[in-house]
């Protein structure tokens, strides 16, 4: 089934959960609702629900109107952060809990139910749980238990609200892929809501980017990894840099020394001295040996790099990640830490240490004019 999402707006009073926002969303596809807290996602997902009313606009499934179609007509599954199982029924009798509310006349027989309901179990891995009570499983079965519920009445559309927000790390990770192998098997048209960018980019085909009540972009999790659309996408996908600086015919400027570092930005080839600011990723920044005995000279960019100092190196597994400080913050363009990204290899083999002045150059970055 697909969805059309038409103007959506809805307040909450003086706060604006939503404005005039609109989506498309494929039949079979798996889209992700990714912003901060309060960006208006979950209000979102609610008004495709059928659990909140929007004060304007419509949502379509399949091309057909349901602004006015009660929540119970509309076939959707419905999964919430914290489970919501009934904790004094056993998992076979939460998961058969939607087909036996079904109106006499559309209601299964038991045998069905029973065979079905062991399939849904067998599905999500959990068959041999049937008869065990919610208090009895772990954080990670009771959230398939609950997907196990959600696809019982066959729904047409599968909301899923911060599903794994409520578990540890290394279950979040795994009960990722197994919802991406799951959709893939099931092919039922999925949302589902998450302020966790890994979470997003990795189970998505899609995924829209919210931010203060409207959409900031809508693409691929490579498109908008590659390509963010704004610096609020930017920002918020990921570790990132930023630069002060100005933009003059195509080139950035960073900081206000007159030798500092300068940027490519063919994009902005039209812009005269204009105030701009740069992305850049960790992993896109270069880290060297300062080469001078004075870091201070040609007002702290010599080189063509900033100088910083290392503060602090945290060595994990494969990756040195470098909290660094420029020496100069008003020729860096940037009054924060700044994080670069190395191999452990890499930092073991240039023999860095803590207190050291080294000098940062930007591979790669994306220049916004303001």
């Amino acid at each position: 089934m697909s969805i059309a999402i038409r103007n959506v707006s809805k307040d909450f009073g003086t706060f604006h959960a939503l404005r005039d926002v609109s989506l498309d969303i494929d039949s079979g596809e798996l889209v992700a609702l990714l912003g901060p807290s309060g960006c208006g996602k979950t209000t979102l997902l609610r008004i495709i629900a059928g659990l909140e009313t929007a004060d304007h606009g419509n949502i379509l499934f399949s091309g057909e109107d349901t602004t006015d179609v009660h929540v119970r007509e509309r076939q959707v599954g419905f999964v919430f952060q914290h489970y919501a199982l009934f904790r004094h029924m056993t998992v076979f009798d939460n998961v058969a809990f939607g087909l036996r509310m079904k109106p006499r006349a559309t209601r299964p027989s038991d045998a069905i139910i029973k065979e079905k309901v062991h399939a849904l179990l067998g599905l999500v891995q959990l068959d041999w749980l049937s008869d065990r009570y919610p208090a009895q499983l772990s954080g990670g079965q009771r959230q398939r238990i609950a997907l196990a519920r959600a696809l019982a009445v066959e729904p047409k559309v599968l909301l899923l609200d911060e599903p794994f927000g409520a578990l540890d790390a290394k279950v979040r990770k795994e009960l990722r892929r197994w919802l991406r192998r799951l959709h893939d098997d099931l092919h039922v048209t999925s949302i589902f809501v998450t302020h966790d960018q890994e979470e997003a980019l990795e189970v998505a085909d899609r995924v829209v980017l919210m931010n203060s009540g409207k959409v900031e972009q809508v693409g691929s999790p490579q498109e908008v990894w590659d390509h963010p659309a704004s610096p609020f996408v930017y920002g918020f996908l990921g570790d990132v840099n930023l630069f002060h600086g100005r933009a003059h015919e195509g080139e950035m400027h960073i900081g206000e020394s007159p030798s500092g570092v300068r940027l490519a930005s063919p994009e902005h080839s039209t812009a005269q001295d204009a105030k701009a600011f740069a992305y850049v990723r960790p992993h896109d920044l270069d880290v060297q040996r300062y080469p001078s005995t004075d870091p201070h000279i040609a007002g702290g960019a010599a080189s063509g790099g900033i100088p910083a100092k290392l503060q602090r190196a945290i060595v994990v597994g494969p990756i040195a990640r470098l909290e660094l400080l420029p020496l100069d913050r008003a020729a860096a363009g940037s009054d924060e830490i700044i994080e670069a990204q190395m191999t452990a290899q890499q930092f073991h083999e240039m023999g860095l240490q803590e207190g050291e002045t080294l000098l940062l150059t930007p591979r790669k970055a994306r220049v916004f004019v303001a």
